[in-house]
């Protein structure tokens, strides 16, 4: 019986590079001179610091463009809200957002059975979910059907098996 699983994963290296990137480009920007702006990355998150919230605002703008370069979703990142930090500085803490929660496993079970293709079944697995059908054509449509969808995170299709 085809089936195929749905997952959320974040490739931490590309996130790393991103970082990086956004890092050496921040030290040379003529507009961050001065403002002794920094983005760290600390396991699943990543800190923004900046002298001032617009540079804090530009410092994700750069982080992003970084991320959609190395093709990391942008609907990875869950953004704290903006501290203020000693020295009059302003400080944002982006976790990282891997897995599926139980709660959009059961979003995504709902979404799949209000598809209503017959012999489709949906079953959670730990953090990912495994479908199943009859025809291979059938779990195309469902995979087309929640790449349209928008579920707020972003997902893949991995063990596509006949």
């Amino acid at each position: 019986m085809p089936s195929f699983d749905v997952v959320s994963e974040v490739d931490l290296q590309e996130v790393r590079n991103a970082v990086d990137q956004a890092s050496r480009e921040v030290a040379t920007r003529y507009d961050f001179k001065g403002t002794d702006s920094s983005v760290e990355l600390d396991g699943h998150a990543i800190t923004l610091r900046s002298s001032s919230e617009d540079r804090l605002d530009a410092l994700r703008t750069v982080l992003e463009e970084k991320l959609v370069k190395r093709k990391v979703s942008l609907k990875v990142l869950d953004y704290g809200k903006v501290e203020e930090a000693s020295g009059a500085r302003a400080r944002q803490v982006a976790s990282l957002r891997a897995g599926i929660s139980s709660d959009k496993t059961r979003e995504l079970n709902k979404f799949i059975k209000g598809l209503g293709r017959k012999g489709v079944q949906s079953q959670t697995q730990g953090d990912q979910l495994r479908v199943t059908a009859k025809k291979r054509d059938d779990l195309q449509g469902v995979i087309a059907d929640l790449k349209a969808g928008d579920f707020d995170l972003p997902l893949q299709f991995t063990n596509f098996r006949d």
